[in-house]
C-alpha cells in the first residue's frame, strides 16, 4: 500500500465531496459526516477503487454516476442496508474499512488524488504491471513530443508566411532542441 493518508487530508477531502456531490442515498452523507467528527476512524480509513475486493469496504455513489447508490461489505456478506455498515463503523472502531466514491473522475481532481490509495487486496490479474506501466509512461512522452513537435512546426509555417526572420530562427532552434531530446 502506498504512503498512509493523513486525517487531515481525508477531512478536507470528505469537507469538499460533500459540498460538491449529492449522494443517491442520505445514509451515505450521514456515515460521512460521522466520519468527520472520529479522527480515530478516519485513520483506519482507505479511498480505493474496486473496494469490493477489501474484507471490509463501502461503495457509495454519487447522483451523477451511473455506480450502484450503496453497498457494504464484510468478509463474504454484503449487504445495501446502509444502517449495518454504520453500526459495523461503530463496534469495530481498530478495523481497517476501505471505502469507494463513484463520482464523476474525469479529470481526476487534486483533492481526490491526494486520499486515492492503492488497493492491497485488488487480485493481481487486474494490477498494472511495471512493464505495463512503463509502457504506458513512453507511449505518453512520445506522444506529448509529437504534439510538441506539430505546434512548432505549425507556428514556424506561420512565421514564414508573416516572412518573421527571427521568430523561424528562434522556433527552428527550439524544434532541433526537441527532435534532440529523442537521441
Amino acid at each position: 500500500m502506498t504512503a498512509s493518508v493523513s486525517v487531515l487530508d481525508k477531512k478536507e477531502f470528505v469537507r469538499w465531496f460533500l459540498k460538491k456531490y449529492q449522494m443517491k442515498r442520505r445514509e451515505c452523507v450521514w456515515i460521512l459526516n460521522y466520519l468527520l467528527g472520529h479522527d480515530e476512524l478516519l485513520e483506519r480509513i482507505h479511498f480505493v477503487e474496486e473496494a469490493h475486493y477489501c474484507p471490509r469496504a463501502m461503495v457509495m455513489s454519487t447522483t451523477d454516476s451511473s455506480g450502484i447508490p450503496f453497498r457494504f461489505y464484510r468478509e463474504n456478506i454484503m449487504t445495501a442496508d446502509a444502517e449495518k455498515s454504520f453500526h459495523d463503523l461503530r463496534l469495530h472502531p481498530n478495523e481497517e474499512m476501505y471505502i469507494q466514491l463513484n463520482f464523476p473522475k474525469v479529470p481526476p481532481s487534486r483533492e481526490y488524488l491526494t486520499v486515492l490509495e492503492e488497493n492491497p487486496f485488488m487480485p493481481n490479474y487486474l494490477q498494472i504491471s511495471e512493464s505495463d506501466r512503463q509502457l504506458a509512461e513512453e507511449i505518453l512522452q512520445d506522444s506529448m513530443k509529437t504534439f510538441q513537435e506539430e505546434a512548432v512546426l505549425k507556428q514556424i509555417d506561420e512565421a514564414l508566411d508573416q516572412n518573421d526572420k527571427e521568430k523561424f530562427y528562434k522556433l527552428s532552434a527550439l524544434l532541433n532542441i526537441i527532435k534532440n531530446e529523442e537521441k
